[in-house]
This record gives C-alpha cells, sequence and structure tokens, in this order.
C-alpha cells in the first residue's frame, strides 16, 4: 500500500529558520480510498543519518525509512501512500542522526469515507 521514497534533489543550502526537517503532505483532506504524497526536505547536515515518514491512524500503519549519507544525501525524500483507507491519520517524519533524533514533524491528514460506506 506505500512505496517508499524515491529521492530527487539536492543542495546545500539551510532551511528556513534553521528547521532541520520541513514536511509537506498532500492533499490534507481526500475521499478513501486516498492517495497521500509526502515531500519531505532536509537540511544539509554531515548529522544526517536516516529519514523516516510514518503514516497511522487507529487502523492503519505504515513506514518508510530511507538512510542518509549526511552532508551527501539528497535533500528531498518523496514518500507516496495509496488506497489509504477512511480515518484520521497522523504523518510524522523524523530525522535521525549519529547521536538519536534531530528532528520530528507531523501533520493530519483526513480520509473520508464514501456516502452510505459506514465511515
Amino acid at each position: 500500500l506505500a512505496a517508499a521514497g524515491t529521492c530527487l534533489l539536492t543542495g546545500a543550502s539551510s532551511l528556513d529558520g534553521n528547521q532541520p526537517l520541513i514536511l509537506q503532505v498532500s492533499p490534507l483532506t481526500a475521499p478513501a480510498p486516498a492517495f497521500v504524497s509526502v515531500r519531505a526536505t532536509v537540511e544539509a547536515s554531515d548529522d544526517n543519518r536516516a529519514l523516516e515518514v510514518i503514516a497511522q491512524s487507529p487502523d492503519f500503519y505504515r513506514s518508510s525509512r530511507v538512510e542518509l549519507q549526511g552532508r551527501n544525501a539528497p535533500r528531498l525524500a518523496v514518500f507516496e501512500y495509496s488506497s489509504l483507507p477512511p480515518g484520521l491519520y497522523d504523518i510524522t517524519g523524523v530525522l535521525v542522526g549519529t547521536t538519536g533524533r534531530r528532528a520530528a514533524v507531523s501533520r493530519l491528514v483526513r480520509i473520508v469515507g464514501m456516502a452510505g460506506s459506514g465511515k
């Protein structure tokens, strides 16, 4: 149901406000079964070791992880989740460094059921 992202872009500039991780999720509301795209932008840093994105609701859990090669890693990773059933999802991105978690960002996504579906 989920496809781990392919890294798409490189660069060395810092993100707005010194944020090591920015998470863009689209759409934030969609009818089921939904396709949700997550774009994670990571600040270039020698400390970066992994990026994990988790999509979870009370009835669903999926995680994807990509290893990062520090400052040389691509700055953008895209994760795609398809056929999501109805529910309120917490989409969380976690940037892991050499000593553990460097940053975590969450976004809420609502997937609504079709009329008469009981959800």
